[in-house]
């Protein structure tokens, strides 16, 4: 606690302390809530959410959701998505089967967190495990088994095909454990790895990764213009983050969106001594999808 308390104090002077000759800080006035956004309505955890059954026998369980008007003024906790349909966290039980379902008008992306089984989508068949990762373009019928005596757990990302664009003829499939490093020191420190990319089938999206904070680090702060959607979710470690003008933790499970007004910073810290990873997708302007 004394070592969270030390970093922490650390983080808000160098982070908020306004030198002479500085420019473009952070917004230095205290939080009000009369016109700051309030942090705790972009967050949202699976457990909060009734769980509802998909592709014949999947358990999802919303993690965030649509926001069918302006991002900035959530209708509900979690409800915050603009251009994705959905972020769940779904599990398939031990020996399990999904139907034979064939996406219409959208695609699936999925990061498989536990367990073991395989996916089959036409004449490709691929397994799965911890760290495999797979999308499922639209009009592919495919199925989920679970091959192991515990239940398959995942992040499921459901994206939207629009009219006109060509979908993948076939599953995209990337092993996150072998995949290289793209990059070590996005905003200072995020480590990551693609998993997919727009040239590889995304229409909305235009970063799916994996993300690590090596322990005592924190990223750069920075916030996002109108037009982005960015997400992260915690898949390991003791996660704290800024969110606005507010410091918040992000059990497994959990996820946040970044309100997009361009004055909302943000940034993840690992105050731990093990590294701390995420699941990160992101939309950041308007683009045409492939035709």
């Amino acid at each position: 606690m004394s070592r969270l308390i030390s970093f922490l104090s650390l983080f808000l002077l160098t982070v908020f302390a306004v030198p002479i000759f500085a420019q473009n800080q952070l917004d230095p006035a205290p939080y009000d809530p009369a016109k700051d956004p309030n942090p705790d309505m972009y967050i949202s955890s699976y457990k909060d959410s009734m769980p509802f059954q998909t592709h014949g026998s999947l358990i999802e369980r919303a993690v965030l959701t649509r926001c069918d008007g302006d991002p900035m003024k959530p209708p509900r906790k979690g409800a915050v998505l603009k251009y994705v349909n959905r972020f769940s966290y779904a599990t398939l039980d031990a020996h399990g089967s999904t139907a034979p379902t064939t996406l219409k008008n959208e695609q699936e992306l999925i990061l498989i967190l536990s367990g073991k089984g395989k996916v089959t989508a036409g004449k490709k068949t691929a397994e799965l495990y911890s760290g495999m990762f797979f999308m499922v373009p639209c009009n592919l019928a495919f199925t989920m088994t679970n091959t192991g005596d515990e239940e398959m757990t995942m992040y499921l990302v459901a994206e939207p095909a629009p009219a006109g664009f060509r979908p993948n003829a076939e599953l995209f499939v990337r092993d996150e454990n072998v995949t290289p490093w793209t990059m070590t020191d996005a905003h200072w420190v995020n480590a990551f790895k693609d998993l997919i990319k727009p040239d590889d089938g995304l229409t909305t999206l235009q970063m799916v990764l994996t993300v690590e904070l090596y322990p005592m680090t924190f990223a750069q702060p920075h916030s996002h213009l109108p037009g982005c959607e960015e997400v992260w979710a915690t898949m390991s470690g003791e996660v704290y983050f800024l969110l606005g003008k507010q410091i918040r933790t992000l059990p497994f499970g959990s996820a946040y969106e970044i309100p997009p007004n361009d004055n909302v910073p943000h940034a993840n810290f690992n105050v731990s001594n093990k590294p701390i990873k995420f699941f990160y997708f992101a939309r950041f302007n308007d683009h045409e999808p492939r035709k």
